[in-house]
């Protein structure tokens, strides 16, 4: 059964469908995102989730279905498209460049220019990213530096940070934020979330592995299975131990298949 959508809604998608050629990604996916909420979605490798965040970000296009931003519909020509209507993402892949010292990654695209001249303000964006940086409590001594002298940690919170300086974004996606980070880096990224939700300004769906992280940091959970929605419940009325039996049960029931086709084949 889909998620019901309630007026507080920021985002809705209804029915949304893709397919790469033979392979479907994502099937019937129906997903809300309420105002000032962490939700976290879930799903195995290959399950769609990333597919489901391009979607949002506007780099891919569904094959079906709707998308509805504020109550009314959403359709991003591109990822600039959907960040001029107020959401930015952190894909996976980071998007930083390597050469560009981490203050001018911090503001790629959306530089400080010294009007009227287009000059970079780039002791306003030095200021800037030095205090937004300590408020994430992200150790980087020298912000002057190239982002390819930056540790894999490093670099994703340079990357998330990015979403929240010099932004207008009200809605932010996370595709897998913490995955280069060790456990001092992706508690600090942890807690940014958890300030960002405090306040109340954005609303963030993260991809996230890690189940404990889950119920640590996010309101509510959707589950992503055979390219729809299988699961959506606040964190607090859900566990570690109900989410390891989906998952458990789903290899069950794909390994089951493989060993009945199998067995067709070996029959016929």
């Amino acid at each position: 059964m889909p998620p019901s959508s309630a007026p507080d809604d920021v985002l809705r998608v209804e029915h949304i469908a893709k397919r790469f050629g033979p392979v479907t990604a994502l099937r019937d996916v129906n997903l809300h995102l309420k105002k000032g909420e962490v939700l976290g979605l879930l799903g195995d490798n290959g399950a769609g989730k990333s597919t489901l965040i391009k979607i949002l970000a506007g780099f891919q296009k569904q094959d079906s279905g709707e998308m509805f931003l504020h109550g009314k519909p959403y359709a991003p020509k591109n990822v600039d498209d959907a960040r001029a209507q107020g959401i930015d993402t952190v894909f996976q892949d980071l998007a930083l460049i390597d050469e560009l010292s981490v203050y001018h990654n911090l503001y790629l695209r959306r530089e400080r220019l010294l009007k009227p001249f287009p000059l970079l303000a780039n002791r306003q964006m030095k200021r800037e990213a030095r205090t937004a940086l300590d408020e994430i409590g992200i150790n980087i001594p020298r912000i002057d530096v190239a982002v390819a002298r930056l540790s894999g940690g490093q670099r994703q919170a340079i990357a998330v940070a990015r979403s929240t300086v010099g932004s207008d974004a009200d809605i932010i996606l996370l595709d897998e934020p913490l995955a280069a980070m060790g456990a001092k880096e992706g508690a600090q990224i942890l807690d940014l979330v958890a300030r960002l939700k405090d306040e109340g300004k954005v609303s963030i769906i993260m991809i996230l592995h890690n189940y404990v992280h889950v119920l640590q940091a996010c309101d509510r959970v959707s589950m992503i299975q055979d390219g729809a929605i299988a699961l959506d419940k606040p964190t607090s009325e859900t566990s570690v131990e109900e989410l390891t039996d989906i998952v458990v049960n789903e290899y069950r029931r794909a390994r089951e298949e493989t060993h009945k086709e199998a067995a067709r084949q070996h029959t016929g």
